[in-house]
């Protein structure tokens, strides 16, 4: 019984983690395309062929369900291969839902007219890519009314983490906060738009500052994922093919993910 977990890179790491620490009996099958990554810097077209491949090869390996643990991949592929149409028996899923649902406090199949809700000004931190899609920005708009989100796109940091090098993306994340600060003085939530930037929260927190409440993706996600398993245990498949897989150098990749999670991993080729 598994479930593809994909992202450009590591960071969709986050969500796998907080996935196996809520559903225990599931297997995971988790790839990273990392000789492609980042994704954040790609046009449009080529995150969609991307994101294609190599959901086709979890498909392929018996994973009925793929979530897309990548916002670049969720904003500017999901729409279109969910509208091209998958294999029967199958599903692709993005990680916008579950911040939005806990956003507007309403469920994704909600559909009545939007509303006004808590939470006005909101900062969304994203890669350039998901900050140019405005895809984020679309689907609140369907369901909330009167929220000003100032986005900021924040180039470099997935770089820097992909390299292992944390002193540097603390101060890029640093810098896009004093800059998204400086377009919006008082944000009241902000989006870590990014699965890799759960790994950089404190940070963002800290920048922030303790009164701007911090949604990250890893928990909300990983919890959707039960209620949407809840409902659809057919999506679950017969055979576990839990592991890791990379596009990348297998070894680097091993030591990056050893590092981040602060336990054994190992990747083996895609």
């Amino acid at each position: 019984m598994a479930v593809g977990i994909f992202d450009s890179g590591l960071g969709g790491l986050t969500v796998l983690n907080a996935a196996q620490a809520r559903l225990p009996e599931l297997d995971f099958l988790y790839f990273a395309d990392s000789a492609h990554a980042p994704y954040g810097v790609r046009d449009a077209e080529d995150i969609h062929q991307l994101t294609r491949k190599a959901v086709q090869s979890l498909w392929d390996s018996g994973c009925n369900l793929v979530i897309l643990a990548c916002n670049t991949a969720s904003a500017a592929a999901l729409r279109r291969m969910q509208e091209e149409g998958v294999p029967k028996g199958k599903r692709v899923l993005g990680v916008f839902v579950p911040l939005i649902e806990a956003l507007t406090e309403r469920q994704w199949g909600d559909n009545s007219p939007p509303r006004e809700v808590e939470v006005k000004h909101v900062a969304l931190f994203a890669t350039p890519a998901t900050v140019s899609s405005r895809a984020f920005q679309r689907e609140l708009a369907f369901r909330a009314i009167g929220v000003d989100v100032e986005a900021q796109a924040c180039g470099g940091v997935v770089d820097a983490i992909e390299d292992g090098d944390l002193i540097l993306a603390e101060a890029m994340v640093r810098s896009h906060v004093d800059a998204l600060k400086r377009k919006m003085p008082e944000p009241q939530a902000a989006i870590l738009g990014c699965t890799h930037y759960p790994l950089m929260e404190e940070v963002f927190q800290a920048a922030l500052g303790p009164e701007v409440k911090v949604y990250s993706q890893g928990d909300l996600v990983a919890a959707s994922l039960a209620d949407y398993l809840k409902r659809h245990p057919d999506m679950l498949g017969d055979d576990g093919c839990g592991g890791y897989l990379t596009t990348g150098d297998p070894s680097r990749v091993s030591d990056r993910a050893t590092q981040f999670l602060r336990r054994q991993i190992s990747f083996e080729a895609a």
